[in-house]
């Protein structure tokens, strides 16, 4: 079964520490958090660089509990993936799931206006949002990729892929520094 030892070549030479794919539930969620606090501990991170990381992990997989779309007749609600690798300078939280492309736009003006702001722009979108929004019927106010790249410094790097004539896969990569002073 080659497959297993080419998974774990792959995976080790792009330094992942969790991979999941398949259904995510908000119980599936606490599994996850559970095991990567696990695995930051292991690693005897700083404390702040460790709240980080986990800030971003919760706000991706918030995503993608709340806004997977079902796609396909046969697949399972939910069906996603996420990842998390460790390099000498920084984490790398990823994640994807199948969306309808319709709402490809939206999301993609919401992610490139959080890229165009600074430290203290992002500051005060949140503040905006918080302040001027009501919840959504998903369980969210649009605040985690805000959130998300308060807490990384840094911007989001996404894309989508086509998987067929109505749906897309879209895909989110947050970087945290590892560097303390970051």
């Amino acid at each position: 079964m080659n497959f297993i030892y080419e998974l774990h070549r792959t995976m080790m030479s792009q330094n992942l520490v969790l991979v999941y794919q398949g259904q995510f539930t908000q119980e599936t969620t606490k599994s996850i958090l559970t095991l990567a606090e696990r695995n930051l501990e292991g690693a005897e991170e700083d404390p702040a660089i460790k709240r980080k990381v986990f800030n971003v992990m919760v706000e991706s997989l918030q995503n993608i509990v709340k806004h997977n779309d079902d796609v396909a007749e046969g697949m399972h609600r939910h069906q996603a993936i996420f990842l998390v690798g460790r390099e000498p300078d920084r984490y790398t939280i990823m994640s994807g799931n199948p969306l309808h492309k319709r709402k490809k736009g939206a999301l993609q003006a919401t992610l490139d206006r959080v890229n165009v702001l600074d430290k203290e722009g992002l500051k005060d979108l949140y503040r905006d949002i918080i302040q001027d929004t009501t919840i959504s019927e998903k369980g969210g106010a649009g605040l985690g990729f805000v959130d998300m790249a308060r807490k990384s410094g840094e911007k989001l790097h996404y894309g989508f892929a086509e998987m067929s004539k109505d749906i897309s896969f879209f895909w989110l990569k947050v970087n945290v520094s590892r560097d303390q002073s970051s």
